[in-house]
């Protein structure tokens, strides 16, 4: 199971940590978020190291659909209502100049950028559309509803944004590493004020960005409760009727579907962590019934992040921890929001006021009914009299048959059959690991 973005290119290598040092800015998770970050500190003359418990964007980035876009779904009439026109609009600017941002670096980068349209489309419900064309109205977009035709079924339109973007991401990140000081196959093992222990060295630092997908310290933030993880999977077809828009649909059960040279890429069969859906299974039914020519050429699954509302969490990671930082949280837009949460932190770690801080701190209100869900998730598998369990904190593990993993559905850590870890936050093996 390999993601068509890792069958198509091959990264840099780098050395891992060779005893002890120092470092201004120590950033610890080498995903595209991570390795944006070490990109923008070093255009500004900022010491910092990065390190990676494996390879860079052996995880996460790798497993991406990499659509660059500030449409998340239907996301602003919602933002409106429930944090107001002016906070909303700085959250589409962001994601905006994120957008731009990538157009400007890849120009020097063959990573097969394109320019695209994104919608969202929605089966059955317009009036939802209306009231997302509503709101881009009062943010100042002139898109509307539409009414695609190159998907192969009938939808009550879609909501669109153009001047959005689609690439390679690995392709991208081979272009912005090299020459980057980063440090591969380091993994932090503790962490205390100024200082990260690894498994090759210790790093003394000043500030601290945690870069991990899910924040790997318990201790500050309540990170464990303010996330959960969601799975969701993709194939890449031949012989399928390519497209020229991005596609999401707005229902959560929905799929997703871009183009990439010759191949249609369909996303779907999603579900929480540790939960059962219809994974590939789904997709392939769906695919044999609208394109009964394809061939299947890849196939894999991302896991995404979900925070308590509609923002993702970039900023101080705690009132307790002023010198550290985190991103995460970024509600299956993690390609966009690696580029904000970068162009964010290279800020904040400098001290330069940035407008968009507001907008996703961290330390913002958690009283959401989310929050109820993620706490009785815990509580019941926590309570579950069953082995194995997770070394995180302790939650019952779930059998994944699609994928032959063991899966937790507090937190979303993931293991292989004989307790490897795969997705974090845990932090090790799991015990049954010999």
């Amino acid at each position: 199971m390999e993601s068509v973005w890792r069958s198509t290119v091959s990264l840099p290598k780098f050395e891992s940590l060779q005893g002890d040092v120092s470092t201004d800015v120590l950033i610890i998770g080498g995903g595209i978020t991570g390795v944006l970050c070490a990109y923008f500190l070093q255009e500004r003359g900022i010491d910092y190291l990065l390190v990676e418990g494996n390879e860079i964007c052996h995880g996460v980035t790798g497993n991406t659909t990499a659509k660059i876009t500030a449409q998340h779904g239907l996301t602003y009439a919602k933002m409106i209502k429930h944090a107001g026109l002016g906070r909303t609009k700085l959250y589409l600017e962001a994601n905006q100049k994120a957008v731009q941002k990538y157009a400007e670096i890849a120009s020097g980068i063959s990573c097969d950028f394109e320019e695209k349209t994104a919608y969202v489309y929605s089966m059955d419900d317009r009036k939802k559309l209306e009231k997302e064309a509503e709101a881009y109205r009062l943010l100042g977009l002139d898109d509307e509803i539409v009414e695609p035709t190159e998907l192969p079924f009938s939808m009550a339109g879609a909501v669109q944004m153009r001047n959005q973007a689609q690439f390679h991401p690995l392709k991208f990140v081979a272009g912005i590493a090299q020459g980057l000081n980063i440090c591969e196959h380091t993994f932090v093992t503790q962490l205390m004020p100024g200082k990260a222990i690894t498994n090759r060295g210790c790093i003394a630092y000043q500030r601290a960005i945690f870069a991990t997908h899910y924040p790997i310290d318990n201790k500050h933030g309540c990170y464990f409760i303010k996330l959960y993880q969601h799975r969701s999977y993709v194939a890449a077809w031949e012989q399928a009727a390519c497209i020229d828009g991005m596609y999401v649909d707005e229902d959560k059960k929905g799929m997703s579907f871009r183009s990439f040279g010759n191949l249609l890429l369909v996303g779907g069969g999603g579900h929480r962590t540790g939960k059962k859906g219809g994974n590939w299974q789904e997709l392939r039914e769906f695919v044999q019934e609208h394109y009964p020519n394809a061939v299947e050429r890849y196939h894999w699954a991302a896991q995404d992040c979900m925070p308590l509302d509609d923002a993702p969490y970039i900023g101080v990671y705690s009132n307790a921890m002023p010198d550290c930082y985190v991103a995460t949280g970024f509600r299956k837009w993690g390609i966009t929001s690696a580029m904000v949460s970068a162009m964010l932190l290279a800020d904040m770690v400098q001290g330069i006021d940035n407008p968009y801080t507001e907008v996703f701190r961290p330390a913002r209100n958690i009283l959401t009914r989310q929050l109820l869900c993620n706490s009785a998730e815990a509580v019941c598998n926590l309570l579950t009299p069953t082995a194995p369990r997770c070394p995180h904190l302790g939650c019952a593990l779930k059998w994944n048959q699609a994928e032959h993993t063991w899966d937790c559905p507090c937190h979303g850590s993931r293991f292989t059959e004989d307790g490897m870890l795969l997705d974090n936050p845990a932090n090790g093996d799991a015990k049954w690991r010999k």
